[in-house]
């Protein structure tokens, strides 16, 4: 089943004047419900537009999105409600703490929404465990802490409001490996225990082609490319033209595959790299 469809969405910034620009246009995009999706694309190709009109931050200039067949912009109180539903992460959303303890910041999304303490409670827990925030820094305050825990915080945050979308703006950005990989699989764990359909906004393509099952390519406002990670790294020329790199693995697939090794199958991950040099057999198996 469909969960969110956008139609012919246009958005135009400060219309009538000398500075008018349009970021996005004619975009037609359908999401369903569990699926994993990263968005990639350039610096200004529209990325972070288009996921600000899917909880109704931004508002189209023309077109529509809809989630189960209802136009999210009806009226304020749909707006309203939709933010609910569908959970939007910033980039660098560590910047936007301000309660005084770690549980407090957790729980604001659940005490706006009027939820009893025992389930607010409940929630904090939840979103926590998924995101790795231990409950000893919960009496703490948020901005003692570091940079990674701050993120986790940060999500948590949105999470504890249980949106059946969530969607994340760079969410490894500025963040060592070790903090990357870690982020990205506690939203890959939620993922899988909460049946949330995930998108997460990146310039990664190693994350991409880990953690995604479906890759929206960006460019110049519209979209590009669609489809599984196979699909969309086997054309590397193609978006080499447009600014964007392709998988590590799927470079080093290349230069050996020049140097006479016989890879087979399309290798984006460094595990599929390492299966495929195996049955060459380039390696030894361990």
């Amino acid at each position: 089943m469909a969960v969110l469809s956008v139609e012919n969405l246009t958005h135009t910034y400060s219309v009538g004047t000398p500075f008018q620009k349009t970021a996005i246009r004619d975009v037609n995009l359908t999401i369903t419900q569990g699926e994993s999706i990263c968005l990639l694309g350039h610096t200004g190709s529209g990325k972070s537009t288009f996921v600000q009109h899917l909880n109704a931050l931004l508002q189209p200039t023309s077109g529509l999105v809809k989630i189960d067949g209802e136009d999210i912009n009806k009226d304020k109180y749909t707006r309203r409600d939709i933010k609910r539903r569908v959970g939007l992460v910033f980039q660098y959303p560590e910047y936007q703490l301000f309660e005084e303890t770690v549980a407090a910041d957790i729980a604001y999304g659940p005490k706006n929404m009027k939820l009893p303490k025992d389930e607010i409670e409940d929630r904090v827990r939840e979103a926590a465990g998924f995101t790795g925030v231990d409950v000893s820094l919960f009496d703490r305050s948020p901005l003692e802490l570091s940079g990674g825990q701050k993120r986790r915080i940060a999500i948590a945050g949105v999470i504890a409001m249980r949106p059946e979308i969530l969607i994340l703006d760079e969410p490894t950005a500025g963040l060592d490996p070790a903090g990357s990989r870690t982020i990205m699989e506690n939203i890959r764990a939620y993922r899988e225990k909460s049946g949330a359909t995930v998108m997460i906004v990146s310039h990664n393509m190693d994350d991409a082609a880990r953690y995604a099952e479906r890759l929206i390519v960006f460019s110049e406002g519209t979209v590009w490319m669609d489809g599984s990670p196979e699909k969309v790294f086997a054309r590397t020329a193609e978006l080499s033209e447009i600014g964007l790199d392709v998988p590590m693995a799927a470079e080093l697939a290349e230069a050996l595959r020049r140097r006479g090794i016989p890879l087979e199958g399309a290798i984006y991950t460094h595990e599929q790299l390492l299966n495929a040099v195996r049955r060459a057999g380039a390696v030894p198996a361990c």
